[in-house]
């Protein structure tokens, strides 16, 4: 079993040098990555070289039980059947004191009173992706100049129709001239994935223009949306007491990291309502409607997340049995994210129930890890599947793994999980990605209604995370919408909101599966796409 060195950090360095980016002390925190998920502190930093605790280890595996950090699967675990991601639901205190009932007049920005005021925009600055007409969009924006920063924005949209951030601010404009909006918040990660974060916030953008195009809202509120850059764990907490005091109507948003839990404490502590892995309980009842509703956090674990990954395991398992009689695999795994470990023991025990064999598992980040080396030795013992049971940061050893099977025949069957599905492992895989088989809770389906508007929204196919963020952010207009105050939308989400999706994601059966094929529907700088696996 893999044996990992783990390390304490409160978020004082020890060695003397200054650390800007990190956030600062917190409580003791068990770590067993090299840098601390609490503050960001690289373990060097507390314990300096040659005095670090050569004693202090565990089993690292056994991490997964204290259901602590599980970050890199934040928007699966409640997006899977509907409604999820890393949206959140805000509304605005502007420039007064906090209001429990979340009527707000005033026309300043969350970001004025904010903590963190630079990771907040409702359109008065660039968070992704700078062009000029952006800038300038931005520049009228803070002045409360609505009608010249909807124009440039409206440009800016126009230029680059892929982008959502330049959309949401359009639409942000709109609301504003209009007076008086639903103000919502979008929490994405955008200096960690900015693909993801992008991915997500064209699913808001989408919902929010359909929203405020509808008849409905020609006589009501508009909505408007705070975008907000989930920049570090260490963050999340701080970001949360932002979000309070802009007296928040309702979240979505954060993982189940423990930066996450703590932001959640806080969301809980002030009645509220958040919809995130840990605070979201959703019951379908068939004919894709189902009942959303909120829960405390201390009410829920991983178990969501559990089934998730149960269900993937058994169907790639299922997967290579119809393409093996009997399947050998060699699973490949990270063992810095308790996501890729729980797949990872998720896909060996379902091997085992199908009367397959796992001939070899292989942690990347062991110190001898050589990507060629291990597809070799993996053949060389009869596997005939390679398990891909990677987290998000390790696209690039997963597109080693491709290329050296690539290169050493016979070639075996590479299946993964929704982590890898991503541009970037288009773009720098290339051919040798071709037919790698992933997992995913929603994919591109040319009959479907979303897909097809989305398609012409965004010039191109969406992931399931936009998707997902789409119904989220519907589900979320809806409550603050029939009950606009703190109070009332917590009300009615701990009751049970009754829901509709666009997408079955009824993934708890059989996870949809996406096939990677020669196309010109895939990013830019790749001439590859996913397709769905019928």
């Amino acid at each position: 079993m893999n044996q990992r060195q783990s390390w304490t950090c409160d978020g004082v360095p020890k060695d003397g040098n200054p650390y800007p980016h990190c956030s600062g002390p917190h409580e003791p925190y068990e770590n067993y990555g090299p840098d601390c998920v609490m503050c960001g502190l690289p373990r060097e930093a507390v314990e300096p070289k040659g005095k670090q605790n050569i004693l202090n280890q565990k089993t690292f595996v056994s991490r997964a039980s204290t259901k602590l950090s599980l970050g890199p699967i934040a928007l699966v675990a409640v997006l899977i059947i509907l409604a999820g991601g890393v949206i959140s639901l805000v509304a605005d205190r502007m420039l007064k004191s906090i209001d429990k009932e979340g009527i707000t007049t005033s026309a300043g920005f969350v970001s004025e009173k904010a903590t963190n005021k630079e990771l907040f925009s409702q359109g008065e600055k660039i968070l992704l992706d700078e062009t000029q007409l952006k800038l300038e969009g931005a520049s009228e924006f803070a002045q409360q100049q609505w009608q010249m920063a909807q124009s440039l924005y409206q440009q800016a949209s126009d230029a680059r129709p892929n982008d959502p951030e330049g959309k949401i601010y359009l639409q942000n404009a709109i609301a504003r001239k209009a007076g008086n909006p639903l103000t919502i918040a979008v929490v994405v990660p955008i200096t960690a994935s900015a693909d993801s974060a992008k991915e997500v916030l064209r699913g808001v953008a989408q919902y929010q223009a359909e929203y405020n195009q509808s008849p409905s809202a020609s006589v009501g509120r508009l909505l408007e949306v705070v975008v907000v850059n989930d920049m570090a764990p260490g963050r999340s907490a701080s970001i949360a007491q932002d979000l309070v005091n802009a007296n928040v109507l309702g979240v979505l948003g954060h993982g189940i990291d423990p930066g996450s839990q703590q932001a959640l404490r806080i969301y809980n502590v002030n009645d509220l309502a958040v919809l995130s892995p840990l605070t979201t309980s959703v019951t379908s009842s068939g004919k894709g409607r189902s009942t959303l509703k909120t829960i405390a956090p201390e009410q829920k674990s991983n178990e969501l997340l559990g089934s998730y990954l149960q269900a993937v395991g058994k169907t790639l398992a299922e997967y290579a049995k119809d393409r093996y009689f009997t399947p050998a695999a060699v699973v490949f795994y990270n063992s810095d994210s308790p996501y890729s470990e729980q797949l990872q023991q998720e896909l060996v025990q379902a091997i085992g129930a199908i009367d397959g064999k796992v001939v070899s598992t292989v942690d990347v980040l062991g110190a001898d890890f050589d990507a060629a080396t291990a597809i070799a030795r993996a053949k060389r013992i009869g596997a005939n599947i390679g398990f891909l049971a990677l987290s998000k940061n390790k696209v690039s050893q997963a597109v080693a793994l491709a290329q050296a099977n690539a290169n050493r025949g016979p070639v075996m069957t590479l299946l993964g999980g929704d982590e890898l599905y991503n541009p970037t492992i288009l773009v720098e895989g290339g051919k040798a990605i071709e037919s790698i088989v992933l997992a995913v809770p929603w994919s591109f389906q040319p009959g479907d209604p979303f897909a097809k508007d989305a398609l012409t929204s965004w010039k191109g196919r969406v992931s399931w995370r936009t998707a997902t963020a789409y119904d989220a952010t519907k589900v979320l207009a809806a409550a603050v919408t029939s009950e606009p105050s703190r109070s009332g939308a917590s009300r009615l989400l701990n009751g049970g909101l009754a829901i509709s999706s666009n997408t079955d994601f009824n993934i708890f059966e059989q996870v949809p599966l996406v096939l990677a094929v020669p196309g010109t529907s895939g990013p830019v700088g790749s001439n590859y796409q996913f397709d769905p696996i019928p």
